[in-house]
């Protein structure tokens, strides 16, 4: 899955998760995105349509891989990690801008 391309076209169905902490948050995230703390996922993980293929992502990839990997127990199968996390992503020279506080 190319994550610049499914952003960069619009897909309506992609949900973009990123899990870090909000001062990590604070410092910058992939346009799009609404921020879930993996410590709040179990609380949150009703939220999120197992019908809709969801991207999760962090700082390195680590925290992301566990939020992928306690979804898929509770029944999510569409779900991805974002490789390198957002480091990988500006390290590529992706957009990284301050997260929209409206976003859930």
């Amino acid at each position: 899955m190319d994550l610049q391309k499914l952003l960069q076209e619009g897909d309506d169905n992609l949900v973009l998760v990123d899990v870090r902490t909000p001062a990590e948050v604070a410092r910058g995230a992939i346009p799009g995105a609404q921020s879930i703390p993996l410590h709040l996922l179990p609380l949150n993980a009703a939220s999120l349509d197992k019908a809709q293929p969801v991207v999760f992502y962090c700082q390195s990839g680590a925290r992301s891989a566990q939020a992928c990997l306690y979804l898929r127990q509770q029944g999510h199968d569409k779900l991805y990690n974002l490789r390198g996390g957002i480091m990988a992503w500006a390290r590529n020279g992706l957009p990284v801008a301050p997260i929209d506080e409206r976003t859930p």
